[in-house]
């Protein structure tokens, strides 16, 4: 993967920093984002330096300070941002119904609905346009929460891997959740090189991926990486079924459907592990994290349905 396209005067002087003039790297650490596209692409571009980098990027800058610098003062706005959203703290912790709570949480977000318009309303192209924009998250699934496993005490890091050994095709390569949606893109059509389309997707997908990121590699942030995740895999199964339904309906691709199939089954079974056992877990041991927990699980909610709004209005203009 090549360094994405800049979308402002801070990622266009960072990108070019990083792939020819590592010198001046220092010169860019005190610029201002533009605009919140300027600020998400070059926070994006930080963050890949710990996924997969760029084949125009020395894999040394990865750990340099004035990129550390710069990362920080951008994530620290970005999650102000997110903070500045979330309109509670949330339900607490009560050992004997957090499950509950959270499951009631999650049912009472009133966010708009991609897979419903799969499955009833979308076209082709739509459909298409939403596997790119995807694929962003999609081929690299799981890694940013992966990144907590280190953070967290021995009850929940089992409870964990578990989950993520599910993820990553429980030792079977081609099981591989990413490559699973990199056999669909192919079948449709698309390409399944990693970062292909991210010079596409809007802002709300790079905050999405920021966002997990964000709180995966911060272990002051493990609450929010594993309410996150919680939340994610409870609004996955029946989506999943919607979305396999929509494929069908439209005649595309069953390594598609494959795809989303996989995850009505597993996901139904990874939202109960995911809240019962690693997020109550997580709280047992650690019950000051609780605020986290709920932030990560709002944000989760907000950030699909704020890219959610989006596109159904572009798609119904």
């Amino acid at each position: 993967m090549l360094t994405p396209k800049a979308r402002g005067s801070l990622s266009e002087r960072l990108l070019e920093a990083i792939r020819a003039r590592p010198r001046d790297l220092a010169a860019v650490v005190g610029d201002e984002p533009e605009s919140v596209d300027d600020e998400q692409i070059a926070l994006w571009a930080l963050y890949e330096l710990h996924h997969h980098g760029f084949e125009d990027v020395d894999d040394a800058l990865e750990w340099h300070p004035d990129l550390l610098a710069l990362r920080r003062r951008l994530e620290d706005g970005f999650e102000r941002r997110l903070r500045s959203r979330w309109p509670s703290p949330g339900p607490g912790f009560r050992t004997e119904t957090f499950a509950e709570d959270f499951f009631a949480f999650v049912e009472g977000h009133d966010g708009a609905s991609l897979a419903a318009h799969v499955q009833r309303t979308a076209d082709v192209e739509q459909v298409l346009d939403l596997f790119r924009l995807r694929s962003v998250y999609h081929l690299k699934e799981s890694d940013s929460t992966a990144w907590a496993v280190p953070r967290l005490r021995a009850r929940t890091k089992a409870a964990l891997v578990e989950l993520l050994y599910d993820e990553y095709g429980a030792g079977d390569p081609d099981r591989v959740h990413a490559h699973l949606f990199a056999r669909g893109l192919e079948a449709c059509g698309l390409s399944s090189e990693y970062g292909a389309y991210v010079d596409d997707v809007p802002v709300e997908v790079l905050e999405q991926n920021n966002a997990m990121t964000l709180f995966g590699l911060h272990r002051r942030l493990r609450g929010a990486a594993l309410g996150h995740l919680a939340a994610f895999e409870v609004t996955s199964s029946l989506p999943s079924r919607r979305m396999s339904q929509g494929i069908a309906r439209l005649g595309l691709a069953q390594e598609m459907a494959d795809y989303y199939d996989e995850h009505v089954e597993a996901d139904a079974v990874h939202e109960q592990l995911a809240v019962r056992t690693i997020c109550a877990g997580l709280l047992a041991e650690e019950p000051h994290l609780a605020g986290d927990v709920w932030f990560g699980a709002w944000s989760c909610l907000d950030l699909e349905d704020r890219l959610a709004r989006r596109l159904l209005s572009e798609w119904a203009a």
